[in-house]
């Protein structure tokens, strides 16, 4: 064989190879299989399940105190799974005007925790969005409300959102598994963005969770804008 079709071949047997769906492990399947017998008995007991289960935590750093480190700091609030137990959970919820600073929540799947070491997480990075106290408000139900809706283009590929209460600003964040997949990144960019009816003096920042891991700074030191 020629080497130039000797490189022909090689390169469409790398292309099939990059085309072909990624096979699901047992895991995956027996996940899946689980998340379906949920959705179907909510569904016999007259509810309207969500695609996936979530869980909604708390952090909260008091000013001056002996610090906890990160992961102890973290408090679950409540799971939900269905549009009725979202609504009952999210109305009682405090208004991002009210909550003290600094103070994060945190709206992630079930079985990701907001922490950059979790498996799911340690490859992914965040996009994030710095807003005025006034506003953070209404953009942070928005997002809430993609998410659950299951939304954001590559929805698989997102496992939470996050409201960070500061002195002068209020920061939302979005945590993608896979911070080198760059078509993801920027497809979830322009997803939030047109979700949230983003304005154009909004600037967007993605940082990985390796890179915060190194200068141990969630907002610091953002490597991407757009």
């Amino acid at each position: 064989m020629e080497p130039a079709a000797e490189k022909r071949e090689a390169e469409l047997e790398e292309q099939q190879q990059h085309d072909e769906p990624a096979v699901p492990s047992a895991d995956e399947d027996e996940a899946e299989a689980e998340e379906n017998e949920r959705r179907n008995r909510e569904l016999k007991a007259g509810f309207h399940p969500l695609r996936r289960r979530f869980v909604l935590w708390y952090t909260r750093r008091t000013p001056g105190a002996r610090s906890q480190s990160y992961e102890d700091n973290i408090k679950k609030i409540v799971d939900f799974s269905t549009v009725e137990s979202f609504w009952v959970c999210y109305c009682h919820l405090t208004r991002p005007v009210c909550l003290p600073s600094p103070t994060d929540l945190h709206l992630f799947k079930e079985g990701i925790r907001p922490l950059w070491e979790d498996p799911a997480n340690r490859s992914g990075g965040k996009w994030i969005i710095r807003f005025k106290k006034t506003v953070s408000g209404r953009f942070w139900e928005d997002l809430v409300l993609v998410l659950v809706g299951d939304q954001l283009d590559y929805s698989d590929d997102v496992c939470g959102v996050v409201l960070s209460v500061r002195f002068n600003e209020d920061i939302l964040s979005v945590w993608n598994r896979n911070a080198s997949d760059n078509q993801a990144v920027m497809t979830l960019r322009d997803s939030i963005k047109r979700h949230l009816k983003l304005p154009h003096s909004y600037l967007m920042e993605y940082k990985p969770h390796d890179a915060s891991l190194r200068d141990n700074s969630s907002y610091r030191n953002t490597w991407l804008r757009g």
